[in-house]
């Protein structure tokens, strides 16, 4: 899978800064809409398929509604499904919104499932957006920096030793990757390892990745009980994984453990105040999800697309900036809207929230 390419200049501040009129050699008129009006016009749709509701709670309650209110404010029309965690689904919806028609697909990929998509689409002359995770055969790939994302959770690890006392060179450190047919999940471990070995951190063990929460929980069980119960870090890829880890955590009364994470999910944000994890990497997704609108609407309307980065394999990378969220952040995040008040400050959560300054908005 690729890889981010560290030819890139400074990764973007947002999707403000980015996608003017420019020049690429994959962009232009493949299936642009030549009034940029919406309605049923198969020029004026964007197909969107969003991979599932399990990795992540991130692409039902935000992409979705992120995407959709972006492409329909300037006047397009938004075709967005999710395949749910399979595959054969994936490739039916695209079937689908094939035939109905599309202007441009922007596409999450599923364990590979975009690459037979993009190749059918790119037949028929409609470019293809990679969104959040790369693959074969896109001509643009809009995500954050997610190479930038590992060094933040290796910072993470860093510095939840270094809270502890402990020494990176002598830690006992377990790392916990995500998916590796996902190509984001080979960035996040690259930049991760840069940061964490970088300071004298071995890995102590390193079971298989996956997203998938119960899997990561037996995992690391397996893992702590070969290391006979002994564990100062953890390099956890995302929130849900780390949310697994935390709970054998819990059940063996193992406490200032550094814990990584990402998506600045409600679990995570409530185990970052509780204490059980270090930080998450928060991804806006809105700056993600504007972004991606900005380059569909750019492809829908013929114009050419401008970027500043590339994956190895010279596909155009739009890329967003992360922010590294501990306890003292998570007011920002629930400020900006990315979790409820509520959801995180439940009873037993609230004297924390109180302590770091989190309010309803």
């Amino acid at each position: 899978m690729k890889k981010s390419s560290l030819l890139a200049v400074a990764a973007l501040a947002g999707a403000a800064a980015m996608v003017l009129a420019g020049c690429s050699s994959n962009s232009g008129g493949n299936g642009g809409a030549t009034d940029g009006g919406g309605g049923g016009d198969a020029a004026g749709r964007a197909c969107v398929i969003l991979p599932d509701a399990a990795s992540s709670p991130r692409w039902e309650n935000f992409d979705r509604k992120y995407l959709q209110e972006g492409l329909e404010a300037a006047g397009f029309e938004a075709d967005i499904q999710n395949a749910q965690g399979d595959t054969n689904k994936y490739a039916t919806i695209a079937d689908q919104q094939l035939t109905k028609g599309c202007g441009v697909m922007l596409l999450v990929d599923y364990q590979g499932a975009a690459e037979a998509v993009a190749e059918k689409a790119k037949g028929e002359g409609i470019p293809v957006i990679a969104y959040d995770r790369p693959f074969d055969g896109a001509d643009y790939y809009v995500s954050f920096d997610n190479v930038e994302v590992g060094r933040l959770e290796g910072q993470t690890v860093l510095d939840g030793l270094a809270t502890a006392g402990k020494d990176p060179a002598t830690a006992v450190v377990v790392y916990m990757g995500g998916d590796p047919t996902d190509g984001n999940a080979a960035m996040f471990h690259d930049g991760a390892v840069e940061v964490m070995e970088a300071a004298g951190i071995k890995a102590a063990a390193e079971p298989p990745g996956v997203w998938d929460q119960a899997k990561s929980q037996t995992n690391f069980e397996q893992a702590l009980t070969s290391l006979g119960g002994k564990v100062d870090g953890v390099w956890v890829a995302n929130d849900t994984n780390a949310a697994g880890v935390i709970k054998v955590l819990q059940d063996n009364n193992l406490t200032g453990v550094a814990v990584s994470g990402q998506d600045a999910n409600v679990a995570g944000l409530q185990n970052i105040l509780l204490g059980w994890q270090t930080a998450t990497v928060y991804k806006p997704v809105k700056d993600e999800a504007t972004a991606a609108v900005e380059t569909a609407i750019s492809l829908l309307n013929g114009e050419d697309v401008k970027t500043d980065a590339e994956l190895d394999d010279g596909t155009p990378y739009i890329q967003v900036t992360p922010i590294l969220v501990g306890p003292d952040k998570v007011k920002d995040v629930i400020a900006a809207g990315d979790a409820d008040y509520d959801d995180v400050c439940t009873p037993d959560v609230m004297a924390a929230c109180e302590q770091y300054g989190v309010t309803a908005q």
